[in-house]
């Protein structure tokens, strides 16, 4: 018979259902748990003194109880074998004036646990900043929901603990009601600004370790803790910041220019450049539709009727000379 590959912290389904039914029914048959080994071998389910082939449960309680002396003991094993570790290598540092090793300056990570994980460990030591750049892919979706829960809490552990973090964002996530529900769940001091177009993803702590995609799927991550690297990436976020519009904690409003919205404006210096559709819609973070839209828009109130057109007609207008 296979072994359920879980731990009693990730109890399967059908686990957690049997376990659920011998406590409402006082017990259950061996041969109800024969598919479920998981719950005799983490001690939820025992024989009956009375009857072997009977199964009663333990209570959640006792259970409970048990198991979390069983991980504390875990956790003291860990620490003494930690300390037995630095006792025996401490020394051998020292050898010829040996001092120990610096930590890796670049460290590929792979998988997205092993990702966030790093990201937390990193975040859990530091005291003063968290910057951060975010395009709208990786935060759209189920996917980027489900990164924003992990990120929440580590986030406002750190905003707790004094810290302070600044993000930016692409100017089409300015009203994406999960960005929004995101920021004002965090408590002090966030800060927030937006531009048409940003670089991939970044995170950077304290100055001192960043982390950045290392591959177009976001499974792969590059761990950066090379001071060069790391001061270049912040002084790169640093002048993107000054650029950038304030959205949170108070938005500020971007003007329009000649009846040209910010948005239009963005699109117009790409189709100068000669950009097709596809690719204003990729480097502004919105859809192929919504460029178009916006694309058509444009035309309309410059008076274009062809694409080629569109291109004198904006560089006639003066809105790429404007501030805005």
């Amino acid at each position: 018979m296979s072994r359920c590959e879980h731990g009693v912290d990730e109890l399967c389904p059908a686990g957690a259902t049997l376990y659920e039914r011998a406590l409402r029914t006082g017990h259950i048959t061996a041969e109800d748990a024969a598919d479920t080994p998981c719950l005799t071998d983490f001690g939820l389910l025992h024989p009956a003194l009375d009857d072997v082939t009977r199964l009663q449960p333990v209570t959640p309680a006792a259970a409970l109880h048990r198991l979390l002396r069983a991980a504390r003991s875990r956790v003291a094993a860990e620490r003494h074998r930690e300390n037995r570790l630095v006792d025996l290598f401490e020394p051998l540092t020292q050898i010829n004036g040996e001092a120990a090793p610096d930590i890796a300056p670049l460290h590929l990570l792979s998988g997205t646990q092993q990702i966030n994980r790093a990201i937390s460990e990193a975040l859990a030591e530091a005291t003063t900043e968290v910057i951060g750049i975010q395009p709208r892919v990786g935060l759209v979706g189920p996917r980027g929901a489900a990164a924003q829960q992990i990120a929440l809490a580590r986030d406002q552990a750190f905003l707790d603990g004094g810290g302070r973090i600044r993000t930016l964002y692409q100017h089409s996530l300015r009203h994406v009601p999960s960005v929004y529900t995101y920021v004002e769940h965090l408590k002090g001091d966030s800060t927030g600004r937006s531009l048409d177009e940003v670089p991939d993803r970044l995170i950077v702590i304290d100055q001192t370790v960043a982390f950045v995609p290392a591959d177009a799927e976001g499974t792969l991550a590059l761990e950066v803790r090379h001071p060069a690297l790391v001061k270049y990436l912040t002084t790169t976020f640093n002048r993107l910041w000054q650029l950038a519009t304030p959205m949170f904690p108070k938005p500020e409003r971007r003007p329009t220019v000649n009846g040209i919205t910010p948005r239009q404006q963005a699109i117009a210096a790409l189709l100068v450049e000669g950009h097709t559709d596809a690719v204003i819609a990729d480097r502004l973070g919105m859809n192929i539709r919504t460029a178009r839209d916006h694309i058509a828009k444009l035309a309309a109130t410059l008076g274009s009727e062809s694409r080629a057109q569109l291109g004198y007609l904006i560089g006639r207008s003066g809105i790429l000379g404007q501030e805005g």
